[in-house]
């Protein structure tokens, strides 16, 4: 079974004895530190280049969102899961836009964390089915009969829709050159990183809009206004 290494930054020292509990002595999970602030989580991440973050939001020294955004900066694939408290729809969907990749409430820490983490390097997004509930009646269609929203200025083209989380730079780039017709390894080369970088970014695309293909994706973004025929 292939290992990966993972990074804990949590500042409540119960729940970083869990976690490290957890991890420790798992056969494919390399437990490389743990940090209970904001500034010794950015050292010890630039330190050590986890495959996964483990991460809190509300930390000393600043909110984990700020080590998330640094953490797909340095090393796009990174997977980041959170863990926390915070379940409502601003800090998870912050979580999102800025990189993560898993969303965990701290009050359904009885699941199997290192099953959990595989999950997520195995491309998955482990989500607490609170959380999970909660974006998908977000994203529900309207009922029947409801009024479609039209663009008050047609320039616009097509509606940006308010719960739309935004692409990065990285990710937006990527999908304007994949729209162009080139491939993910023309890309990587384009973008003078990895393949597996270039995976990465189309994955979190589609999180983000919520597809599975690249068809879709681009269909998508062009519908919401992010790319132009």
């Amino acid at each position: 079974m292939p290992t990966f290494s993972v990074l804990i930054v949590e500042d409540q020292a119960r729940f970083r004895d869990a976690f490290v509990h957890s991890l420790t002595n798992v056969r494919d999970i390399q437990l490389l530190g743990v940090a209970p602030d904001l500034i010794q989580g950015m050292r010890l991440f630039d330190q050590y280049r986890p495959d996964v973050l483990l991460v809190d939001l509300d930390l000393p020294g600043g909110s984990g969102i700020e080590l998330i955004r640094h953490a797909s900066h340095v090393k796009p694939d990174c997977e980041v899961m959170v863990i926390s408290v915070f379940g409502d729809e601003q800090h998870v969907l912050s979580s999102i836009e800025a990189g993560a990749t898993g969303y965990l409430l701290k009050d359904s820490l009885a699941l199997d964390l290192p099953g959990q983490l595989r999950s997520l390097r195995a491309g998955g997004s482990p989500i607490s089915p609170i959380i999970a509930r909660r974006l998908l009646l977000r994203l529900a269609p309207a009922p029947a009969g409801a009024p479609m929203p039209v663009p008050q200025d047609p320039s616009m083209g097509a509606l940006l829709e308010e719960d739309a989380i935004a692409l990065s730079e990285q990710e937006s780039r990527v999908l304007h050159l994949a729209a162009k017709g080139f491939t993910f390894d023309e890309i990587a080369q384009f973008m003078s990183v990895s393949s597996h970088t270039v995976t990465t970014y189309v994955k979190r695309v589609y999180r983000k809009l919520h597809v599975r293909s690249k068809v879709e994706a681009i269909y998508e973004a062009r519908r919401l206004g992010w790319l132009r025929d």
